[in-house]
């Protein structure tokens, strides 16, 4: 039997996963990539990694999958197209504290959100919530759940309106701060607690990014990066933006959800517990990656 610690990892060709993977590899850990494209799964192949596509809604090929491993790392997908989206986060959620408990794996990193401990009212953050209360439930594992809010990776999805309609739109408060952060600083600490063991019963870190930024200042910043000093930041209504997000093909169901949370950040119902701290405060700043957010929008 080998002494190498394994540790099962879902969405490992998304924002957090592959990058937990990688870090896990470098650290000479052993790593079953989960996720659903094996194209993309087969890259993590070629690194080191054993790979499982399928659904990460089947609790069989889950259990399957976390089975024999020291620690696995969970999430709900982002399936912005599904018809009732709170109801695939459910299916999701159900069929990974199933695997969990029919796994018999101990140690559980969890991809959650700030305003999860809210049990309604801040949209796709509530179905985080109630994934976290399922996992609460089970007996006689050692839970972290890691709190972040906005991805700065979240932006890809706003470089073509930039492009087309030369300005930066959402309906969050033009000069609300939000706490952002890079996907790689959540792989870090998901990996780092996975190698370590560090934290025993149910456990909550959350992770604020280098500071808290607001809209307005992330126009002024990327504006300036892609050659726009002057990007604007547009505050939407919330029928302007459901127009935009469905007529771009996401589901009315996400839509709606996006839009409860939206409004729900600019309510200051969704924050840090005890504030900004040295312990959740993440070392990458938005500049650090403004050079790979304005390539992209170049490729456009």
């Amino acid at each position: 039997m080998s002494t190498i610690p394994l540790f099962a990892v879902m969405g490992a060709t998304g924002h957090t996963g592959g990058k937990i993977a990688r870090r896990l590899l470098a650290a000479g850990a052993r790593v079953r990539a989960i996720g659903r494209n094996p194209e993309k799964l087969a890259v993590l192949t070629s690194a080191g990694a054993e790979v499982l596509p399928g659904d990460s809604r089947d609790p069989a090929f889950l259990a399957q999958a976390f089975r024999g491993a020291d620690g696995v790392y969970t999430l709900l997908a982002t399936d912005r197209q599904a018809t009732d989206y709170a109801a695939r986060q459910d299916e999701e959620g159900e069929a990974i504290a199933q695997a969990v408990q029919a796994s018999g794996v101990r140690r559980v990193v969890v991809l959650s959100s700030l305003g999860a401990d809210v049990p309604k009212g801040t949209g796709l953050i509530a179905g985080l919530h109630r994934q976290e209360q399922r996992l609460r439930e089970i007996a006689g594992i050692d839970l972290l759940l890691l709190r972040p809010v906005s991805f700065f990776e979240n932006l890809y999805d706003a470089l073509g309106t930039i492009k087309e309609a030369g300005m930066l739109a959402d309906t969050v408060a033009p000069d609300l701060p939000v706490p952002m952060i890079a996907a790689d600083d959540i792989a870090a600490a998901a990996a780092q607690a996975l190698l370590a063991c560090d934290w025993t019963g149910i456990a909550v870190r959350e992770l604020l990014g280098q500071r808290d930024l607001s809209h307005r200042d992330i126009a002024r910043l990327l504006g300036t990066a892609i050659g726009q000093p002057a990007l604007p930041y547009v505050q939407l209504s919330e029928a302007e933006m459901d127009d935009a997000l469905v007529g771009a093909g996401l589901s009315p169901s996400f839509v709606a959800l996006y839009l409860e949370m939206t409004r729900a950040f600019n309510e200051e119902r969704v924050g840090p517990r005890a504030g900004r701290t040295p312990a959740n405060t993440t070392p990458t700043r938005f500049e650090d990656f403004l050079p790979e957010l304005a390539a992209a929008y170049r490729r456009i």
